[in-house]
């Protein structure tokens, strides 16, 4: 496969978005501004900015500035490292406003392909120019000059379609698990709303309990009435409890032949960014549907999806009994707004921390089941295809990562 030198400004322009007046954000709108927030840095896509609330803006814009379905958009400021290079595409039209800290990507369609381009941006050989040409302040910057100063190799249009579909297709069965997934945990949300807050859970005849007139008794500790023949358990007695272990840092490798280490940073994205030569006790294996929270930070919760890695220090592993009517979904929800709530104490602080005391200060409600009721069964069917889904992201994801370089320099090429 011929490559061809060009520099980016060759092939495509860059925009600086609009210069947005502040006294116009507000908490409510038609259009909402795009921000550095809106680019998930790690998996190189789009995503609704969750950090702010005064995210719509109310003043005039121009037309230019409202993005459309497919637009490209790249950071012009790194407020995270690694941001610089990162891509995203508008999901819907007529809803964003670009703004002056997001550039546009427009491709001169005779010479560059935009799902390729979308790929090209966002590569090592850019990101490594951006970051080296960016500006040394607290908060590094880059410019529409700079990025299109960035020299590239690359082939002809009829390739770049072929490599950029391929690998667009890659990342939409991706992003459609993520979906999936989003709405399986909604589903299991609403369940455990329904039968473990509002306790209409089925009753013997099928009909919802408390609604139905179903007894209730006060418990003392929850302060609050549950369902007859319910227990309230502390969190230690509901489940088994493990620690992390104490791994030696300057054991820690990359190489993924030794012992997988799960770190804090790990928790959310189910991936594992560090390796150890040090060896641990059985007791610190994580196993498929385990509870794993963070004890430091922003307290990070999440299932883990496999049986092959070991927790790190400053973690806990949450794993319910065998026998136990309790699940790993609702051992999650249930103890989530206690440490959210821990979390927000925290936010004063430099870092927050959760100690054995709180989470001995934890109680599970363990239901009592009927032929009607069995909230394990179904929690845990939910998290199967849960799991199922996060195993594919994983796989799509490290195919996409190994092919895109291969496909970029011409090493790989796509057949048919």
């Amino acid at each position: 496969m011929e490559l061809k030198k060009y520099k980016l400004g060759e092939i495509l322009d860059v925009k600086r978005g609009a210069s947005l007046v502040g006294e116009y954000y507000s908490t409510e709108g038609k259009y909402v501004r795009l921000t550095c927030g809106n680019f998930d840095y790690n998996n190189n896509c789009f995503k609704e900015n969750t950090s702010k609330d005064n995210i719509y803006y109310t003043g005039a814009i121009k037309q230019e500035f409202i993005m459309n379905e497919g637009d490209i958009i790249t950071p012009l400021t790194e407020q995270a490292i690694g941001l610089l290079g990162s891509t995203a595409i508008i999901p819907e039209s007529d809803k964003y406003i670009q703004s002056q800290d997001v550039a546009k990507i427009i491709c001169k369609e005779h010479l560059l392909y935009p799902k390729y381009a979308y790929y090209l941006i966002s590569s090592k050989l850019v990101k490594n120019q951006l970051s080296a040409a960016a500006q040394q302040t607290k908060i590094r910057h880059t410019s529409p000059d700079k990025i299109k100063d960035c020299v590239v190799w690359i082939p002809d249009l009829d390739i770049q379609k072929q490599i950029g579909d391929l690998l667009s297709n890659i990342d939409h069965k991706i992003a459609l698990n993520r979906r999936i997934n989003a709405k399986l945990e909604q589903i299991a949300k609403r369940l455990y709303d329904y039968w473990f807050v509002q306790f209409n859970f089925p009753d013997k005849n099928g009909k919802p309990y408390k609604s139905s007139g179903g007894k209730m008794v006060w418990n003392e500790v929850l302060k609050r009435e549950v369902p007859e023949g319910w227990e309230v358990v502390p969190l230690f007695k509901a489940a088994n409890i493990q620690y992390g272990f104490p791994f030696s840092t300057e054991l820690f490798t990359e190489e993924p032949t030794n012992i997988p280490i799960v770190r804090i940073r790990d928790i959310l994205d189910g991936t594992i960014s560090a390796y150890s030569l040090e060896n641990a006790d059985e007791k610190y294996h994580l196993q498929e549907g385990d509870v794993i929270v963070g004890m430091d930070g922003n307290f990070h919760m999440n299932y883990w999806h496999d049986n092959k890695a070991y927790l790190n220090q400053r973690c806990v592993r949450i794993r319910p009994f065998s026998n136990s009517t309790i699940s790993s979904i609702q051992i999650l929800y249930n103890i989530k707004p206690y440490i959210k709530a821990k979390e927000k104490n925290a936010k004063g602080s430099t870092v927050g921390h959760l100690s054995d005391k709180d989470l001995k200060n934890l109680f599970v409600l363990q239901p009592k089941t009927n032929p009607k009721f069995n909230p394990r069964s179904h929690f845990d069917e939910i998290l199967k295809l849960i799991i199922k889904n996060k195993h594919q992201i994983l796989s799509l994801t490290a195919l996409r990562d190994r092919l895109l370089p291969l496909l970029m320099n011409g090493q790989v090429e796509v057949k048919g």
